[in-house]
């Protein structure tokens, strides 16, 4: 695994990379960075350390500054980068990374998928987003998989809102939140 971090906006994330049994490179990880904490301290390392049976020594950072082309996942990390500065610059309103979503049940990849289909600048309800995986009465369980979510800007989630129009939670904070919703134009 590949990690390496990089600004967006004020704020840090931590992205992590891997290449497959096939040699296609897919981020495992795209999460913000909490302040004073290191890439060690993201909530997927541990659950990746077990579902691939990894240990510390099989995860090697590198600085943002320093990947380099010439390998799969570190090329990865730098398109990641470079697409979530256009993003934040609002010249991107889609990210087209491939991501590994493996470690998520049935039901989470199904809850992450939908999320890709909300558009830039768009709300929906956790409610709306039940229906739209087959499971009107979900509502809850869509907001955990929204929790687990390991792409948290790539994979829109903060698009997803509570039905009285409040913002609900979001894992990176709600400052993180209405700052991505703020990005895309939406008042909150």
């Amino acid at each position: 695994m590949i990690v390496t971090t990089a600004a967006f906006g004020s704020h840090r994330l931590t992205l992590i990379a891997r290449v497959d049994e096939h040699g296609h490179p897919m981020l495992v990880e795209a999460n913000w960075l909490l302040a004073g904490n290191s890439w060690h301290s993201s909530k997927s390392v541990p659950k990746l350390k077990k579902y691939y049976g990894l240990v510390d020594q099989d995860f090697t950072f590198i600085d943002s500054n320093s990947l380099g082309m010439n390998d799969a996942a570190q090329a990865l990390l730098i398109e990641a980068i470079f697409q979530l500065k256009d993003y934040a610059d609002g010249k991107r309103k889609t990210l087209d990374l491939p991501l590994d979503f493996s470690m998520g049940t049935d039901f989470q990849q199904r809850v992450w998928q939908a999320l890709q289909d909300i558009d830039y600048g768009e709300t929906i309800s956790y409610a709306t987003l039940a229906k739209r995986v087959d499971s009107p009465k979900g509502f809850r369980a869509v907001a955990q998989a929204n929790g687990k979510n390991p792409f948290s800007i790539i994979v829109p989630c903060h698009r997803v809102i509570a039905s009285d129009g409040t913002l609900g939670g979001y894992t990176g904070g709600l400052d993180k939140k209405r700052f991505l919703l703020g990005l895309e134009g939406v008042d909150c």
